[in-house]
């Protein structure tokens, strides 16, 4: 299996990024509309994707057609993985439902808001339930940024998009707290994630939380 793939990237379109390895090879890899947003400022420049291979059946299986999905990181790869063990969400379903980042559809899942989730492509009422019922208390990590914990990966993802992941106790700490006073789990992530990368990042828990509602106040 391909795990890595990296190369000269020539366009994005249509659900796929065309990469240009050494030699002149140029490969298709699909991608999810969250990662082709990130990767339009990057066309001409070498990208870095993780990558996995799966086979789309079509003509009532009798025609089968090997795939590339690639992803920014492996936290994102891994969730995909994830995502697409539920029921109705094949490969390129969940590829398509991916229109926001791996923190906000895991933060959704993990507090159970379905609406958020009904927002994704492809993802209706139904399809909504099946997902918080089968991910339910699996994703907590993904929310955080930390599925992985592979400082690489985010470093990779950083340097396309310039979003580093918020990982580490102290994020997880206070996105428990936030939640408990009320606030929604998707957008609390958010705010800890924009927190933590700013320079003068604060280093307990209260600050952290004293930082966020001051952001709040002044949205």
């Amino acid at each position: 299996m391909i795990a890595r793939i990296q190369g000269v990237l020539e366009a994005v379109e249509g659900g796929a990024a065309l990469l240009r390895l050494e030699g002149g090879l140029t490969y298709q890899v699909l991608v999810s509309a969250f990662t082709a947003q990130r990767l339009g400022a990057s066309i001409g420049q070498v990208v870095k994707l993780h990558t996995m291979h799966f086979i789309e059946s079509q003509g009532q299986g009798t025609t089968m057609i090997p795939r590339l999905a690639g992803f920014l990181s492996l936290d994102d790869r891994r969730f995909y993985e994830l995502f697409t063990t539920c029921k109705g969400v094949g490969n390129k379903r969940a590829l398509r439902a991916m229109s926001m980042s791996t923190q906000q559809i895991a933060a959704a899942i993990a507090d159970r808001d379905v609406a958020l989730l009904q927002s994704l492509p492809e993802i209706g009422k139904r399809m909504a339930d099946t997902i918080v019922a089968t991910l339910s208390g699996k994703v907590d990590d993904f929310a955080l940024g930390g599925g992985s914990g592979d400082a690489a990966s985010s470093q990779s993802a950083q340097g396309v998009g310039g979003d580093m992941p918020v990982a580490g106790t102290l994020a997880r700490d206070a996105l428990n707290v936030l939640v408990q006073l009320g606030e929604n789990r998707a957008q609390a992530v958010m705010w800890i994630d924009t927190v933590l990368r700013q320079k003068d990042r604060p280093g307990d828990v209260q600050a952290l939380i004293t930082r966020v509602y001051a952001m709040k106040a002044e949205a």
